[in-house]
Formats: structure tokens, C-alpha cells, sequence
């Protein structure tokens, strides 16, 4: 069964950070391309970051680009978003997903519940 549990966010002032975490299981997580998105009220959701395997390469959306971090530590099945100098416009809710054989041409996405951050003074 697979399982993606968010945690970390919550309320901070703009200037703050947070880390957010994104715990797998169900699948092979080594192999499989991670990324983060984040959806604010009113609006679609979008892609924050991703990042694809161990030693693949990451990318980070222009909005975030300079603040946002994303990284994995395959030891502990985990994602991570390291998020500095934020911004009300960053509040969100943050979603974690999963591409597990993301190489082939159909395959299956997973979704986490999401965890929320709020930025404001």
C-alpha cells in the first residue's frame, strides 16, 4: 500500500522558514521521481520542485528559485523542501508526489494530503 505523509509546515512570518518532510513507503522510492506542489486558495495547483533519483537533477520553479531546496535521503525513504526567506505568497497548501517507474510511458502517480503554510505577520 503505498503512503506519502507530509509534515512540517505551519504559521510563519515572512522572512522565516520551514522544512517540510515527506516520508514514503509502498514502493521502490530509490527509483522513483519525487516533487513537491503546492496549491493557494483560488488558484490550480502547481509544481514547486523536483528532483529525480539519487544522483538526478533537481529543478526548482522560477517563484521559488534562490529560497526553495528540494533533496532526498533514500536511507529513510524521505523528501525534503527546504523553504527560506518566505513570502505570503507562498501560503499554500504543500502536496508531495511520487513517479514511482517514471521512465516508462504510463505509469502511476501518487499523492500525499498535504500539509498547509501559512506566511503572514
Amino acid at each position: 500500500q503505498v503512503q506519502l505523509v507530509e509534515s512540517g509546515g505551519g504559521s510563519v512570518q515572512p522572512g522565516g522558514s520551514l522544512r517540510l518532510s515527506c516520508v514514503a513507503s509502498g514502493f521502490s522510492f530509490r527509483s522513483a521521481a519525487m516533487g513537491w506542489y503546492r496549491q493557494a486558495p483560488g488558484k490550480e495547483r502547481e509544481l514547486v520542485a523536483s528532483i529525480i533519483t539519487t544522483d538526478g537533477p533537481t529543478s526548482v520553479a522560477d517563484s521559488v528559485k534562490g529560497r526553495f531546496a528540494i533533496s532526498r535521503d533514500n536511507s529513510k525513504n524521505t523528501v525534503y523542501l527546504q523553504m527560506d526567506n518566505l513570502k505570503p505568497e507562498d501560503t499554500a497548501v504543500y502536496y508531495c508526489k511520487a513517479d514511482p517507474k517514471f521512465w516508462e510511458t504510463v505509469h502511476n502517480s501518487y499523492w500525499g494530503q498535504g500539509t498547509q503554510v501559512t506566511v503572514s505577520s
